[in-house]
């Protein structure tokens, strides 16, 4: 079975060049070994050293030299906009207190879709959008986050 074990980072190489591509949620996309079959039929063994959370748009280098597009899933999410700055730097406060994981887009921030903290945001002044889309959470202070490795390339 092929092997991939290198990432090229979202817009650092030509996705025309993708020999195939996996649409993966933002759980599926956090992750160190796992088998993948892409759209096209393309098998392979994802084979990092540590999780890394894949971006919407990386590339996995496979041992040959290939490329499989790495694509998010679109999920049910609602977008989280405020009045200012200020206040949305506060509702960002109230999204992390409850360790839930958050994306931040421009000036708006992102979450799953939940009835209970979309009702306390609304009480606390947001402005809420109901989209699906793909979902690129942080990863926080103690994650792994999104690392990129080149072994030799």
């Amino acid at each position: 079975m092929r092997r991939a074990f290198e990432i090229r980072a979202a817009g650092t190489w030509n996705a025309a060049t993708a020999i195939d591509r996996v649409v993966l949620d933002a759980d599926e996309r956090h992750r160190r070994r796992i088998t993948l079959t892409g759209e096209a039929g393309v098998a392979f063994l994802l084979d990092l050293p540590h999780a890394i959370a894949l971006k919407d748009g990386d590339g996995l280098v496979l041992e040959d030299g290939a490329i499989v597009h790495v694509t998010g899933k679109s999920e049910p999410l609602v977008e989280i906009s405020a009045t200012s700055p200020h206040e949305l730097a506060r509702l960002a406060w109230h999204i992390g207190n409850r360790h839930t994981d958050v994306q931040i887009v421009g000036d708006t921030l992102r979450i799953r879709r939940d009835h209970v903290l979309e009702e306390m945001l609304r009480g606390l002044g947001a402005r809420l959008t109901p989209i699906d889309a793909s979902f690129d959470p942080e990863h926080g202070a103690y994650g792994h986050g999104h690392q990129h490795h080149d072994h030799g390339a």
